[in-house]
């Protein structure tokens, strides 16, 4: 599966920013989706998670009740609604794919897109 992020930008601390990924090569149903978000010198980390049918949904406590990930299988996308954004946000946002528990277990992936920068300025 290929997948394409697109959402990013410059957002004031407060704001808010919606982040997506359009998958193609592949059903979106048969994965796993995500979010990861790496800054220089950093490991990736996990932002979000939601499950193949959109039953579930994960969050990284940092991110929670700011962040919503949804899914729209029929579009071959999936969404990450960034509200109350705050400088310490700033990172490259990475959307993944997995076909297996990696995602679930918020250790990686089997699939990434090319990353979309998001900038929150205080």
């Amino acid at each position: 599966v290929q997948l394409q992020a697109s959402g990013g930008g410059l957002v004031q601390a407060g704001g808010s920013l919606r982040l997506s990924c359009a998958a193609s090569g592949r059903t979106l149903s048969s994965y796993v989706m995500g979010w990861f978000r790496q800054v220089p010198g950093k490991e990736r980390e996990f932002v979000a998670a939601i499950t193949r049918h959109g039953g579930s949904t994960y969050y990284v406590d940092f991110v929670k009740g700011r962040f919503t990930i949804s899914r729209d299988n029929a579009k071959n996308t999936v969404y990450l609604q960034m509200n109350s954004l705050k400088p310490e946000d700033t990172a490259v946002y990475y959307c993944a794919a997995d076909a297996g528990v990696r995602l679930l277990q918020q250790t990686g992936s089997d699939y990434w897109g090319q990353g979309t920068q998001v900038t929150v300025s205080s």
